[in-house]
């Protein structure tokens, strides 16, 4: 029951209220009643009274049930496990193994490996000390027997090992945890001020504002709003599944048809969808959209290869702004309305970037985690580096650039795989300003699978690398502020997309599970269990629906940690496939409201009267053959599962160690990484992805 917030209570139970009130009524058979205040009546029933026996034992009863059905779940779900286990581990059944392509994959298998023969010798070494006896490792202040103590030649193998482990293993551990330790608490002072500095734009009510209605005027004889001349570009590559409802979306934004022109960039080396993509914008294209198709023989620079060939254009120089959408993504119709405007009278302001939400999010349990990963990056990073810095990486789409600062920037470059952010730090450079719009959003997808998701964030923490080895020294020569140019260097590229992939993986996945076997350097309790589950609080309040999947957050990012590092290496040292781009797999889903909307523009169109128009023998044919080619279009094929072989390496690691850890007696260490190695095996089986009941 909740607490009594009526404070008046308190103040006012020892005076009376009112006067004494006697009721006399003509019929005696009735009682006489005596009310002394107002409240005497309802005053609150004390907590002791009315239980009995009976209500004790329901409400044990109830609570007995809910924790049986917490085992039972429990009992389901690692029962499920070591199913999926047996299937895709040990028979094979329905799974391929994953090629380590990303980087030097392979050497950080091998090197996980090795770390994991050790663990496993040594623990099985210990088992058999701990059997005999030999209790030396229960704490870090090791007694080492003397010489007339020892009992066999293993004793002597055992003590000899004790002695080499505290006077050469534990040093460097202890030196590169302490390191570790302090990286992590920079960056989580980092992630503290970002989000009192997003509690403070919450409180002040800090968001750009758009001074009046620039599309009213309240003088009927005074020209009204001069729409400027807008581009929109949607490059795709491939997108089968969601090429259709991105061009509908971008086709039905509300800017005079005059003033706009819609270009579809096509890089698609599948003819069939090509000619698909190829109807889409003619059907557009009848309905008086100026939309226009362009498609590149050669996919050189990708995006950025992309975006610089339609740039190039002799008409792109009619036009003030762009606006660029991914092929997944679907802008409401206001969006240039709400965008557009913001750059008048700022002749400083470059870039007006859109929030992205996402239609999938409750999907599976993959996309609830990265949709609380997103919401803190969008709510606070972007919004809080808007605010107070006037810059923050461009999100690649959702967003409308001046054109003049995108030519004066140097335009899109073909160098990294991040052509987004590699303007944006340019554009910064330069001196233009950009501002984030939190209440703009714009539908997207988010990978549903894990193979998908995996690839997406080698690209998102190579590419960052690659760039700062390139821009470093325009950085350090360039004409902005100092503060500015520390703000670049040291947060925006080195804490948040060097260190903190850096220590998470090393703290977390090597040297805690070393700890175990090395008690000697030891973490203390708050680096394990404290600070990160208070991040992880932070990281979790943009997305409050999200609060039960905090410690399944918590366990995913230090699993991901491995894909993370291993991509920033590639990315720092241009290794294996820091240059490779793989088009994210979307699944082309769609909001209800936009399927209500779709099936509203459907039913106005057949109560229409129809046109006709003139059609040659020739686009006869081509709809013919259009139609022909989608209803012999492949079947979907089933899913294959992967296994991840470096996040099954760890996730043995962490239960090796948290085996160890029993003989230690650790508890809070045992669960960590006992669920720290689960979370390693159900993403190492591909089971991540699943679809959520």
């Amino acid at each position: 029951m909740a607490p009594r917030l009526d404070f008046s209570y308190w103040w006012t139970k020892d005076s009376k209220r009112g006067t004494p009130v006697v009721v006399k009524m003509e019929n005696p058979n009735y009682s006489v009643v005596e009310i002394n205040g107002p409240d005497a009546a309802f005053q609150p029933v004390e907590k002791s009274r009315g239980k009995n026996a009976k209500q004790v034992r329901w409400v044990l009863l109830l609570k007995a049930h809910r924790a049986v059905g917490c085992f039972a779940w429990l009992a389901t779900f690692f029962w499920a496990l070591l199913g999926a286990i047996k299937k895709r581990l040990i028979f094979r059944q329905g799974v391929t193994v994953a090629s380590e392509k990303l980087g030097k994959g392979k050497l950080v298998l091998r090197i996980i490996r090795v770390f994991l023969v050790t663990s496993l010798a040594i623990l099985a070494f210990e088992v058999v000390a701990y059997l005999k006896g030999w209790h030396y490792f229960e704490n870090a202040n090791l007694r080492i027997p003397s010489t007339p103590d020892l009992q066999s030649l293993l004793h002597v193998v055992y003590v000899s090992w004790l002695n080499f482990r505290a006077d050469y293993v534990a040093p460097p551990i202890q030196a590169l945890s302490k390191f570790c330790v302090v990286l992590f608490l920079i960056q989580s002072a980092d992630r503290m001020m970002l989000s009192l500095g997003c509690f403070w734009i919450k409180y002040k009510k800090i968001k750009p504002r758009i001074n009046g209605d620039p599309f009213k005027s309240d003088d009927a004889e005074a020209p009204g709003y001069e729409y400027p001349m807008v581009l929109v570009q949607i490059p795709m590559c491939n997108e089968r599944e969601v090429y259709e409802q991105s061009i509908s979306a971008v086709c039905q934004l509300d800017w005079p048809k005059d003033r706009l022109l819609i270009q579809v960039l096509d890089d698609s080396d599948e003819e069939s969808i090509q000619c698909l993509i190829k109807a889409e914008v003619s059907k557009w294209s009848q309905k008086g959209i100026n939309i226009i198709y362009r498609h590149r023989v050669v996919r050189t620079g990708y995006k950025a290869g992309n975006l610089k060939s339609a740039m190039s254009c002799d008409y792109v120089k009619d036009y003030e702004f762009v606006a660029i959408f991914d092929a997944d993504f679907q802008p409401n119709p206001d969006f240039l309305k709400l965008t557009v405007p913001h750059f008048n009278d700022n002749p400083e302001l470059g870039l007006v970037q859109a929030r992205w939400a996402f239609v999938n999010k409750d999907e599976n349990l993959l996309t609830r985690l990265q949709n609380i990963n997103l919401c803190f990056h969008f709510e606070v990073e972007q919004q809080v580096n808007s605010v107070f810095l006037n810059f923050f990486g461009f999100n690649g789409t959702a967003g409308v650039w001046r054109i003049k600062a995108l030519e004066e920037s140097g335009g899109w470059l073909e160098r990294t795989t991040v052509e987004d952010m590699d303007i944006a730090v340019r554009a910064h450079l330069n001196g233009w300003k950009f501002i984030f719009l939190n209440d703009v959003k714009v539908l997207c997808e988010v990978p549903e699978s894990y193979e998908a998701y995996r690839k997406q964030q080698h690209r998102w923490h190579s590419g960052p690398m690659q760039l700062f080895r390139l821009c470093l020294p325009a950085i350090i020569t360039s004409k902005i502020a100092i503060w500015k140019k520390a703000n670049l260097i040291l947060l925006f590229f080195l804490l948040r997309k060097l260190i903190l992939p850096f220590y998470s993986f090393t703290l977390f996945c090597i040297i805690l599970p070393l700890t175990m076997f090395v008690p000697e350097a030891e973490l203390p309790m708050w680096v394990i269990c404290y600070v990160p589950v208070s991040m992880s609080f932070l990281n979790i309040l943009p997305a409050p629906k999200s609060f039960p999947f905090i410690v399944p957050y918590l366990l995913f990012e230090n699993t991901m940690s491995v894909t993370k590092f291993n991509a920033m290496i590639s990315g720092l040292f241009q290794l294996g496939s820091s240059y490779e781009w793989v088009v994210t797999k979307k699944a082309g889903r769609s909001s209800e409201s936009d399927l209500l909307a779709a099936a509203e523009r459907d039913l106005k169109a057949t109560n229409q009267p129809q046109i006709q128009g003139v059609v040659s023998e020739s686009e006869l044919g081509e709809l013919n053959r259009l139609k022909e080619q989608k209803e012999t279009a492949p079947k979907a094929v089933k899913k294959v599962n992967k296994i991840y072989r470096k996040e099954l390496a760890l996730a043995f690691l962490l239960l090796t160690a948290a085996v160890r850890s029993l003989l230690s007696a650790q508890g809070v260490h045992f669960y960590f990484l006992l669920f720290q190695g689960v979370t390693f095996l159900v993403v190492g089986l591909d089971l991540i992805g699943e679809q959520m009941s």
